[in-house]
């Protein structure tokens, strides 16, 4: 029995293939550029996923392949670009999975603030983005159904609102652009699977910011350690929002702030966490979590909804940015990573000739560094020693 993929987050395709050996099913990797997934497939073996080649914006083209797989099982769509074509494409074939109208809300980040103040789990409604003052400063435009801080502006007053409104009008969107409050505290990412409307939190993820107006992803540290009761209160009002929200199935990854009067959903992304945190969960929780995404997609209640998971490391990770924009030569330090405490690892986003942009967001990350450690505290501290050696050099 076979499973597609249909497109990926650009780390997790081992851990999947392992996922799939081990449940007997095979896995098949759609994907309109395979450039994507290099580092992985350039490790895996073509016995271990198949890769098929196919415009993946094409969903028609994507029906007619899938329907020539004669004994396919289900469909795997574990990114936010992918979540509603996958959604309708398992709603086509009658395949398990997500409902597409409860995905169609979930992608739409006004839809899903909306949601959560009728149930009073925010502080405040999306607005349009041309009467955005009315919401006072500092406030957030951001794309509505936006990904990897692309099309999301920080706005502390008219000029930078005026500023971002501009921009905008010049950038590419995958929705429709809104203004939201900007609630101000440190930002962490739960991270939760669901099955049949019922959700566990499998731990809370820390993120670091660059400084203010950009607000780039920079590093992140799991698990963060609460104390006992606080954890209970987020593991709460977590399964709170994602039932208001109408997330019934799959993975998800909420990034909220932990403001001063409790926390505040930033966004909710129904997959699984990008960057090296699906390496991480696996790791630190002691567990393929990978397979939750099989048993999902063949209608099967995932083991990791209930079974005890825990005692491995705390992770950490560092993202690689260059200090200008160019062709990326190489980076020099990569080879005083080993022996450095907490066996650091150095996972490429890029290679060498690849034209660098777009420096206020991820799209200009070059590399990640992961490290463990006792604690995730420990681990983040391990992982910004060693990044902080590595440089990537950047020519015209």
């Amino acid at each position: 029995m076979t499973v597609v993929l249909l497109e990926a987050l650009t780390f997790g395709l081992g851990r999947l293939a392992d996922a799939a050996a081990e449940a007997g099913r095979k896995l098949v990797l759609f994907t309109g550029n395979r450039d994507i997934y290099r580092y992985e497939l350039g490790i895996l073996g073509p016995d271990r996923v198949e890769v098929a080649d196919i415009d993946t914006t094409d969903i028609a083209a994507c029906e007619t392949a899938l329907r020539a797989i004669p004994d396919l099982a289900g469909i795997i769509n574990s990114t936010d670009t992918w979540a509603l074509p996958g959604a309708e494409l398992t709603a086509r074939l009658g395949l398990p999975g997500p409902d597409a109208a409860a995905v169609r809300v979930l992608r739409d980040k006004g839809a899903v603030r909306d949601l959560l103040y009728e149930h009073g789990l925010t502080r405040g409604r999306p607005v349009p983005v041309m009467v955005a003052e009315e919401l006072g400063f500092p406030l957030v435009v951001k794309d509505s159904s936006g990904t990897s801080s692309r099309g999301v502006w920080l706005v502390r007053d008219e000029a930078e609102l005026e500023r971002a409104r501009l921009e905008a009008k010049e950038t590419p969107l995958k929705g429709h652009l809104i203004a939201e409050p900007y609630f101000p505290g440190p930002l962490y990412s739960a991270e939760t699977i669901t099955w049949q409307g019922r959700t566990r939190l499998l731990g809370i993820l820390s993120r670091q910011l660059s400084p203010e107006p950009v607000r780039r992803e920079e590093a992140a540290a799991f698990p963060v350690a609460f104390p006992e009761a606080e954890y209970a209160g987020l593991a709460d009002w977590i399964g709170r929002v994602l039932k208001a929200a109408g997330h019934e199935q799959g993975f998800a990854h909420t990034e909220f702030v932990l403001t001063a009067d409790g926390p505040e959903v930033v966004e909710i992304n129904i997959r699984i966490g990008g960057a090296m945190l699906g390496e991480a969960l696996c790791r630190s929780l002691g567990t393929n979590v990978y397979s939750a995404m099989i048993a999902m997609a063949l209608g099967e209640e995932p083991a990791l909804l209930t079974q005890e998971v825990g005692g491995g490391p705390g992770v950490g990770f560092v993202l690689a940015y260059p200090a200008a924009e160019g062709v990326l030569k190489g980076w020099s330090g990569l080879d005083r990573l080993p022996g450095l405490p907490g066996a650091p690892e150095w996972y490429p986003t890029a290679s060498p000739g690849d034209e660098i942009r777009h420096l206020a967001d991820q799209r200009s990350c070059t590399g990640i560094v992961l490290a463990e450690g006792p604690t995730a505290e420990l681990a983040l501290h391990r992982a910004l020693a060693a990044a902080g050696g590595i440089t990537p050099e950047i020519g015209s």
